[in-house]
């Protein structure tokens, strides 16, 4: 596994995947603070019932790159921990990517 390197110039996409929900926040290093972050709880409320997973976790990206960018955030770092770039991990990053978010 690729250890992600902490920098002070960027901030990282941290993601975290259970069975059920996928959540992802973007962190300040340097000072340890949570800058901004989604969850498919907040994307699920505006949705009808029945969606696929993959489709909330893209949904999920682009409301994460919606607040970074009006946080003033367009370049981060991308951090999967320890799941597979595959599947809603993905989905999620490529959301972000077409919200605006750069990595």
């Amino acid at each position: 596994m690729m250890k992600t390197k902490k920098t002070n110039f960027r901030p990282r996409l941290s993601v975290f995947r259970s069975n059920r929900f996928i959540y992802a926040q973007i962190i300040d290093d340097a000072t340890g603070k949570t800058l901004a972050s989604a969850s498919d709880l907040a994307v699920r409320k505006d949705l009808p019932k029945v969606r696929a997973k993959v489709e909330i976790a893209f949904l999920v990206g682009e409301s994460l790159a919606k607040k970074a960018l009006k946080a003033k955030i367009e370049k981060v770092v991308f951090d999967r921990g320890k799941y597979r770039y595959h599947g809603r991990v993905k989905a999620l990053a490529e959301g972000a990517r077409k919200g605006g978010l750069v990595f």
